[in-house]
């Protein structure tokens, strides 16, 4: 959700000119900073950002700059200045106090320097308009442009994420025999060949085979991951809705973890979780 853009007009000495930034967040934040005298259409401004931006938190900062024709004059109420300067000489000399910046400190005091409210036009707002529609234009291109990257490295993770489970396939059946060897040679070893009941150690091996039956993890994976680029591919703004894909896929990953009792499983495991990790700092910058 990180987006540029930026736009500028000049119009009779007059310079308009439009920046909007945002980064990531997730709902819309949106700040609007624009001249006193377009305040009116703040409210109209942040509709269109709204609808327009969605998410994110954003900064849309309105400029206009004059020539200096085009300037009006400021005043300087020279009887409130000196009162006002005199009350804090007095204060601080009474105080003891080292100030050198008493002028400084009373020319920002409320009504000392009143400035000549600039006059804007029906053709004003209509340049500003326009300048604001072509600065949200690149906004959105730019966010389009980073979209189209993000899109290819999260398809990229998916893969990577099936390329190991593509591989864990390979190995999961090999668990079986290596568990049914392994348990009869600890048999033989403490309590000897012929003393071992085969009924009840194939009743053994069943249930203990099947708490690590991970056939319903692996379908579950790869529907999750398929619907993940389905999701992906579509033209709304499922930012959201593949945050909670990819919490699906960590949840079958870490329970093929939990359940693999092997150690080549394990580390294809982990793969894939620092792959689910990357898709999920990504996903923070999908609408």
């Amino acid at each position: 959700m990180t987006g540029y853009g930026l736009a500028s007009a000049d119009h009779e000495n007059v310079k308009f000119a439009v920046e909007i930034k945002s980064l990531n967040s997730k709902f819309l934040e949106l700040s609007i900073k624009l001249p006193k005298s377009f305040s009116d259409k703040e409210l109209f401004l942040r509709n269109i950002c709204s609808k327009e931006i969605e998410r994110g938190k954003v900064n849309v900062s309105i400029n206009i700059e004059r020539g200096e024709e085009a300037l009006k004059g400021a005043t300087i109420n020279a009887a409130l200045l000196s009162r006002y300067y005199k009350q804090l000489e007095e204060i601080n000399v009474n105080l003891g106090a080292n100030s050198t910046n008493l002028l400084q400190a009373v020319l920002s005091f409320p009504d000392v320097i009143s400035y000549v409210e600039d006059e804007v036009s029906e053709n004003d707002w209509n340049i500003l308009y326009s300048t604001f529609n072509k600065a949200l234009e690149n906004f959105n291109q730019f966010r389009a442009d980073e979209g189209n990257v993000l899109k290819l490295d999260l398809e990229l993770r998916i893969k990577n994420i099936l390329q190991f489970f593509s591989e864990i396939e390979v190995l999961e059946p090999l668990r079986i025999p290596q568990i049914r060897a392994r348990l009869n040679q600890f048999l033989e070893d403490n309590v000897g060949k012929i003393s071992v009941d085969q009924n009840r150690l194939e009743q053994e091996l069943i249930y203990y085979i099947d708490k690590l039956d991970i056939t319903e993890e692996k379908i579950r994976l790869r529907s999750h991951c398929n619907y993940f680029i389905e999701t992906l591919k579509s033209k709304d703004a499922n930012g959201k809705k593949l945050g909670f894909i990819s919490q699906e896929i960590g949840r079958e990953i870490n329970t093929m973890g939990a359940k693999a009792n092997e150690a080549q499983i394990q580390q294809l495991v982990v793969g894939m979780k620092e792959e689910l990790e990357k898709i999920k700092e990504q996903l923070l910058n999908v609408l």
